[in-house]
């Protein structure tokens, strides 16, 4: 027997887990019988795809045993079984990348926490819920010796060798006091029934019933001799549901089946399932969750969609079944026509399996269309929560580009709620051609950024991107249904003959103050321009269009690009603006030297820049205030 100490972010969960989460105990159950649904799964493609494999003979069933007088609960399973090794590594430690980060994340908020450690994969563990003992016994498929795994859920376990006859694995619980229902019959069938009616596998559960005892006919108002026999009964439909006829489904199945291969305890938002007929013949059921899984923006995520050929479980760590910006989606592609040994290289190219990937994907985006339109309350959840993801595919999905800018929502200017494009036109004017945005950090500091002065002025609706990756997607987006889509930035919007006039008086008169300011700032700025866009604010900064501007420019340092010359901005004035007028008649050159610097500093922070020298900064700002006192 080998003693072993827990990996410290286990103790930490089983920690938790035992005194403060789970409000649903009745989900160890759901959680055991998943992980011994996975490993029969796993040892049923072995048997038909490996030569080591073909051989072995195994049940392809789940079986639990109540012991109440030693007040215990037996799960196992004909599955791939653990040797040492494995005990280690799936009960000791939870071997997956992003685990300190995942532990430091637990809040101690039951409902939270829960859905956060089903979706990690480390249900065993709330086995200890309902037990203060578990031991395990298995024996690895192909292997001829089998070992025992014991814990009270303290800081360490053991591991001796054991005995088992056959590959798979057997969970014995010892029930606390306190929780003796999970030793009824009943009680264990309504929780089969609800959450694993559809594990494609048989369960059987011991059953403890009367039965009449044969002999002597009892006289009529006697009782009957009866004792007490164990039958052992199947208690799940053990059907592929995803394989089944919608009409045949009811709702609250769906949603059972969903938090069985998702571990996750909330309903989802959507499903939508298919069977598809003909040249191409496969099933596919998909769900979109309500809540975003942990790892969603860790380039390690854990997939969702699991792929079968043919009722056989082939993987569920292939992350090319679904686009990357779809990565939240939860399901299952079952395909009739991909041979059952095929490799994940092969899989990545597959004729077939790409085929069914672009139909899958068209039908979610339809689907999420459809649920825009018929129900934009239940809609607004799900864009809280993956809109920002959905927006990836913007630039990485080209041939499903238009469906997407058909979900996607902004705020603007004009909303205290988020606008689609499609409302955005609604709204627009008889005279306006082209869909307006501006990119940035801050909501608040983009509504009153001085680029869309002219904007509002002409009351024109400017649509507010203010998350990080929209200044990289959006100069990819050119069009939407016929209408440019443009950036305050690039706009140019259309004068009339009066404005024009006043423009070209105003040019010539401030050519003196523009010389006057870019001597003054030399160096800091690319140019120094007259403004076409400003009516309030006395200046602005830009960039030119050859050069990234100041989000892609973050972007780029956070993609680890320190290195690279920061681009000088344009300041651009306003002409038309008293600061202006007052310091083209000055002759002061410090004053002007002060207020230039002043006027590129002021327009820095306002882009949401640094300053590279505040104290130079105080120390103009200082001078001017003194003088206007």
């Amino acid at each position: 027997m080998s003693k072993h100490q827990f990996q410290t972010e286990v103790t930490q969960l089983l920690n938790l887990m035992i005194n403060s989460l789970y409000s649903n105990k009745e989900i160890f159950l759901r959680e055991l019988i998943s992980n011994s649904s996975d490993a029969i799964d796993k040892l049923n493609y072995l048997s038909l795809t490996d030569e080591n494999y073909k051989n072995l003979r195994f049940d392809k069933r789940i079986d639990i045993k109540i012991d109440k007088e030693a007040k215990t609960l037996t799960i196992s399973d004909g599955g791939i079984g653990m040797n040492e090794e494995d005990l280690v590594e799936n009960l000791g430690t939870i071997a997956k990348s992003g685990t300190k980060s995942f532990v430091n994340n637990l809040t101690g908020d039951a409902k939270k926490d829960s859905q956060m450690i089903g979706q990690f994969g480390v249900g065993f563990y709330s086995g200890f819920m309902v037990a203060d003992k578990i031991e395990v016994i298995s024996k690895k498929a192909g292997e001829s010796k089998a070992h025992i795994w014991t814990s009270s859920a303290g800081a360490d376990y053991e591991i001796a060798e054991s005995t088992r006859e056959t590959s798979g694995t057997s969970i014995k619980l010892y029930i606390k006091d306190d929780e003796s229902e999970f030793l009824e019959e009943y009680r264990l069938e309504s929780i089969i029934t609800k959450y694993s009616n559809h594990i494609p596998f048989p369960i059987f559960l011991e059953k403890e019933v009367e039965v009449e005892v044969k002999g002597e006919e009892s006289k009529e108002g006697e009782d009957k001799e009866t004792q007490t026999e164990i039958k052992i009964e199947q208690v799940n439909k053990a059907s592929a549901l995803w394989r089944m006829n919608k009409s045949d489904i009811k709702k609250d199945e769906y949603v059972d089946f969903y938090k069985t291969i998702s571990h996750d305890s909330t309903d989802p938002i959507m499903w939508t399932h298919t069977k598809a007929e003909g040249t191409l013949e496969y099933s596919t059921l998909f769900y979109v969750p309500s809540t975003a899984p942990f790892d969603m923006y860790r380039v390690d995520f854990q997939p969702g969609v699991k792929l079968y050929v043919k009722r056989v479980f082939i993987t569920d760590d292939e992350k090319e079944l679904l686009p990357t910006y779809l990565r939240f989606v939860k399901g299952i592609i079952d395909a009739e026509d991909l041979p059952l040994n095929i490799s994940r290289e092969i899989l990545q190219q597959n004729l077939i399996l790409s085929n069914i990937k672009k139909a899958s994907v068209k039908k979610i985006l339809n689907e999420l269309k459809k649920l825009k339109n018929k129900d934009n309350e239940k809609y607004q959840e799900f864009y809280k929560v993956f809109g920002k993801v959905m927006k990836e595919g913007l630039y990485s999905d080209f041939e499903n580009k238009d469906k997407i800018l058909d979900l996607v929502q902004y705020k603007s200017t004009k909303s205290d709620t988020l606008v689609d494009l499609d409302k955005y036109k609604e709204g627009m004017g008889e005279n306006q051609k082209e869909i307006y945005y501006i990119t940035g950090e801050d909501e608040l500091m983009l509504k009153n950024s001085p680029l869309i002065e002219k904007f509002k002025a002409k009351d024109i609706e400017v649509l507010i991107m203010d998350d990080d990756l929209d200044g990289v997607i959006m100069p990819m987006v050119t069009e939407y249904k016929g209408t440019p889509v443009k950036s305050v930035k690039d706009a140019e919007l259309e004068d009339t003959e009066e404005e024009k006039e006043k423009k070209e008086e105003t040019k010539a008169e401030s050519k003196v103050i523009v010389e006057k300011i870019k001597e003054a700032l030399k160096d800091e700025v690319k140019d120094v321009k007259i403004s076409e866009r400003l009516n309030e604010s006395p200046a602005c900064i830009v960039f030119d269009k050859s050069d990234p501007d100041f989000q892609m420019q973050q972007m780029m340092k956070q993609m680890g690009q320190n290195n690279l010359p920061e681009p000088k901005p344009i300041l651009e004035i306003n002409a038309n603006h008293e600061i202006i007028t007052k310091i083209a008649n000055s002759n002061d050159g410090m004053l002007i030297s002060d207020i230039s610097h002043l006027l590129l500093d002021q327009a820095r922070m306002i882009e949401g820049m640094k300053l590279d020298n505040f104290y130079e900064f105080s120390k103009r700002m200082n001078k001017i205030i003194s003088k206007a006192i």
